[in-house]
């Protein structure tokens, strides 16, 4: 009986150490992602990305509607590779919540935006990354933008 109890109980450690092990991976690649989004590095940036990646941003517009706007990456890139040196953008991720299934991944991070020092607005980003045969990749990116009911 002992022996099976310890055949369980090593059992269920080693599911959870993988499973911590695929969530630290996801959250290492969006760790990467915003490294090169704050030092203006696409490069970086592009090397967690799939070769094609949806992007889009959920919000009210000024009429208090909502709205879904999809976005260019290749114009999210350049505005990062163009942006002037002394402008300073810190998106500061408030928490991670990781979710994996096999070769799946969802991440939702509560984020605060700062420019150049300034609170910005807030959200939550959500993830969607895919294992690309040992390298999670992010395949979608959509967030929420507001200024109000943040925690800052």
């Amino acid at each position: 009986m002992i022996k099976i109890l310890r055949f369980v109980a090593c059992l269920i450690v080693t599911t959870a150490i993988g499973q911590t092990n695929s969530e630290m991976k996801v959250k290492h690649t969006i760790e990467t992602f915003f490294e090169g989004f704050h030092k203006g590095d696409t490069t970086l940036m592009k090397s967690v990305l799939a070769d094609k990646v949806l992007l889009q941003t959920a919000f009210k517009d000024k009429e208090g509607k909502d709205q879904l706007v999809s976005e260019d990456l290749s114009k999210l890139i350049s505005a990062i590779g163009n942006r002037p040196e002394e402008q300073k953008w810190n998106e500061k991720l408030l928490s991670y919540n990781i979710q994996v299934d096999g070769n799946m991944a969802n991440a939702w991070t509560p984020y605060e935006f700062w420019f150049n020092g300034s609170f910005s607005h807030c959200g939550v980003n959500s993830f969607q990354l895919f294992n690309d045969n040992g390298t999670w990749k992010i395949i979608y990116l959509i967030d929420t933008r507001r200024r109000e009911g943040c925690q800052n």
